[in-house]
């Protein structure tokens, strides 16, 4: 299974951005897929999940109401719009996947390299 993360870059605070996850090699509609951040110097942290079917969500309180998880499968990929952005929410973002069909925080055992967002004030 690869996970190919992609669109992170600079916004300033109040913009918004757009990640893609694109997630190949196994059956799509198999994987739950959540999305995670690791700032500079601190842990990482889970954001929001999205179930097989896609009707299920979970958002971490930082960013409910302001961060979106969606998927197309029919585009094998899970996407996370990003609203209001905040300098504190400048990270690395990863997607993760797992077989669990589940979106409350549990071990992910396929990871994306990563995309980096940069907000500034």
């Amino acid at each position: 299974v690869q996970l190919q993360a992609s669109g992170g870059g600079s916004a300033s605070a109040g913009e918004s951005l757009t990640l893609s996850c694109v997630v190949s090699g196994r059956t799509f509609r198999d994987f739950s897929v959540g999305w995670f951040r690791q700032a500079p110097g601190k842990e990482r942290e889970m954001l929001a999940a999205i179930s097989r079917s896609g009707g299920g969500t979970w958002y971490a309180d930082a960013v409910k109401g302001r961060f979106t998880i969606s998927r197309d499968n029919a585009a094998i990929t899970v996407y996370l719009q990003m609203n209001s952005l905040k300098p504190e929410d400048t990270a690395v973002y990863y997607c993760a996947a797992t077989y669990r069909n589940t979106v409350t925080p549990t071990l992910y055992e396929f990871w994306g390299q990563g995309t980096l967002v940069t907000v500034s004030s």
